[in-house]
């Protein structure tokens, strides 16, 4: 099946990378002050182990962040949503009522599940690809090519975008 739109996405939010990389300086910082000036860390310094075990954390952050993306494919017969490496997701058209671009407010990052659009799956900005299925599930799947979904969305399933 010929996909009419492809599109991958990862976090390239400046202050997300700041704060991540921030976070890490700061634990090695504190690991090279306790493990190798011998100079205790914080006011009631953790244990050597804890402090190394602590400092894992950011870096794992880190990966994860930096592995974290979110595929849409989209051909004739679905949808396809992977946001790696939480879900994988798979809409039929003959499942979808309606599908429309909306500009919608801040809802947060991830895979955010409970809101006014349903379950939405977003990496960064504002736009996204407002899917109803015929059960009344909403979904919104975030996008940085708003006007090349339109055109093949409204070329290949018509009777399903809304405008």
């Amino acid at each position: 099946m010929e996909t009419i739109f492809k599109e991958k996405q990862k976090f390239t939010q400046w202050w997300l990378w700041l704060f991540l990389i921030g976070l890490g300086i700061f634990q090695i910082y504190g690991l090279f002050s306790q493990l190798i000036k011998d100079v205790p860390f914080g006011n009631k310094p953790m244990s050597d182990m804890g402090l190394i075990f602590f400092t894992l954390i950011p870096f794992g952050l880190i990966a994860f962040f930096w592995y974290m993306k979110l595929e849409t494919e989209i051909d004739e017969k679905e949808i396809r949503i992977t946001f790696i490496p939480l879900t994988k997701k798979t809409l039929k058209w003959d499942e979808i009522k309606s599908a429309s671009i909306i500009e919608y407010k801040f809802v947060g990052y991830g895979v955010r599940l409970f809101t006014s659009y349903g379950t939405v799956y977003n990496t960064k900005g504002k736009t996204g690809l407002a899917v109803e299925l015929n059960s009344g599930e909403k979904i919104l799947i975030g996008t940085q090519k708003a006007e090349e979904l339109t055109k093949n969305i409204e070329k290949h399933h018509k009777n399903k975008f809304v405008i």
